[in-house]
């Protein structure tokens, strides 16, 4: 049995007590006890017969470099990013709003080269962007960019550069990023990371060593 049929049964069992206690009940006091319960039972039905929606984090999108055949695949695939595993759109906004906690980026793929883009996402405080939304002087945004390549959000190169593609395509112009630039990227990602582990044997190695 699930917790909502559960919980349906109690709301029943509260009701029917409810109507019980006002059919044999003489008392004032707990008549009105029996009356409150009876609404509040009510009440409780009905919350519980509206259809239950799970609230879920977005999903994290992955992809397969070798699946990645021109730029237009990228920008695609940023898209997504954006949308779903980057959080950009919880705080920035494309077009004019009112309410957006950090900068428009309508256009920003136009404005700027992908690496000052690059460099903003993972180096954020490195240039601070003013609000000028509002008749008052310039002020900070509400919102403080954090470092996209680090936890909690911990976008990948490739990802970070999908995104750029996004930007740039939404903003009509030319995709200046190219597949083989990501691809060449995470291919020294991974050598780093063998590197690494043969370094880190080697040194086991000679600790274990007489």
């Amino acid at each position: 049995m699930s917790e909502v049929a559960l919980l349906q049964i109690i709301g029943l069992c509260v009701v029917g007590t409810g109507i019980l206690i006002l059919l044999f009940i003489k008392g004032m006091f707990i008549r009105v006890v029996g009356f409150v319960a009876m609404v509040l039972g009510m009440f409780s039905l009905i919350a519980l017969g509206v259809p239950q929606m799970a609230s879920l984090p977005p999903a994290i999108e992955t992809f397969d470099l070798a699946e990645v055949k021109s730029p237009e695949d990228l920008a695609a695939i940023g898209q997504k990013i954006f949308f779903s595993k980057g959080q950009c759109a919880l705080c920035h906004s494309i077009g004019p709003s009112e309410s957006a906690r950090c900068p428009d980026l309508n256009g920003i793929g136009a404005k700027l080269a992908p690496e000052f883009i690059y460099e903003s996402l993972t180096q954020p405080q490195a240039y601070i962007y003013l609000d000028f939304r509002h008749a008052t002087k310039p002020e900070e945004y509400p919102a403080r960019m954090p470092h996209i390549d680090k936890d909690p959000i911990g976008l990948t190169k490739p990802e970070i550069f999908s995104v750029i593609a996004f930007l740039q395509k939404m903003s009509g112009e030319p995709i200046s990023v190219k597949v083989e630039d990501i691809m060449e990227s995470d291919e020294e990602k991974t050598e780093a990371i063998d590197v690494a582990s043969i370094a880190n044997s080697v040194s086991e190695e000679s600790a274990v060593a007489p």
